[in-house]
């Protein structure tokens, strides 16, 4: 399903040891990320919801950290950005502040986290079905408000223009190179959802941003677009002066736009 065929592979196995490990407890499993938003290519992550009929006990914890130590282990890049959360039903509903067991990008261990219990995931599964395994994801999510989306990405521009100027250990120009288009195209999607309630890829938003926002800023959007290929291996390069500068230009201006 997701154009990639050692992907689908890696995907119907995991889906395969779901059902070995939690039996019953098992719901479903569903793509969330750029996968379900349609604009994935080669270097995506793969996020995705697990949706259990109740919490995970110990003994089931145990055996998802196992499954996903021996999926980390697989001949495949995909098997090192599996990120994605274990979801009891009840609390899927709708949002909460609950904490859910959370496997995160290049990790091999359950963590406790809220990282996906937010109306943006919600909003992904339900309003972009992708579903490797169970029902429809309509019965297991009520409607997203666009107010409770847009509350959400209010407070990013903030923090995404904080985080713009913290200093970025090794590299001496402020970021690196995987940082810079980052901080961009999330501000660009946050942007997005503000002005028109839903949730889109990065490359959707960066698209949208710029024919949306002031010309000033069009160039800097495209270079964070162009700025794609080998996002990993980015992270251990620097940025250049100019683009930091730029980059947290344009990230005062948008945290103060709204």
């Amino acid at each position: 399903m997701t154009g990639f065929t050692d992907l689908d592979e890696l995907l119907a196995d995991f889906v395969a040891g779901l059902r070995s490990v939690l039996g019953d407890t098992f719901t479903g499993a569903y793509m969330t990320g750029s996968f379900a938003l349609g604009d994935a290519d080669v270097h995506s992550d793969v996020d995705w919801l697990v949706v259990t009929e109740r919490a995970v006990s110990e003994e089931e914890q145990r055996g998802l950290n196992a499954l996903h130590a021996e999926l980390y282990a697989r001949d495949t890049h995909w098997a090192q950005h599996l990120e994605g959360s274990y979801a009891p039903r009840a609390e899927l509903r709708r949002p909460g502040q609950e904490q859910w067991l959370f496997l995160d990008n290049g990790a091999t261990t359950l963590e406790w986290d809220r990282h996906c219990n937010t109306s943006v995931v919600r909003w992904t599964v339900r309003e972009r079905p992708a579903v490797l395994a169970g029902p429809d994801p309509r019965e297991l999510i009520d409607p997203v408000p666009t107010d409770a989306l847009r509350d959400e990405a209010r407070p990013v521009l903030g923090e995404y223009a904080a985080w713009a100027h913290e200093p970025h250990a090794g590299h001496p120009s402020g970021m690196s190179r995987w940082k810079q288009p980052y901080v961009v195209l999330t501000l660009c999607r946050a942007l997005h959802t503000l002005e028109t309630g839903t949730v889109c890829s990065k490359r959707e938003a960066g698209e949208w941003a710029k024919r949306a926002l002031d010309p000033e800023w069009r160039d800097l959007i495209q270079q964070a677009l162009d700025d794609r290929p080998d996002p990993w291996g980015r992270t251990k390069q620097d940025s250049t002066p100019i683009l930091v500068a730029r980059t947290r230009a344009f990230a005062d201006a948008v945290a103060v736009s709204v």
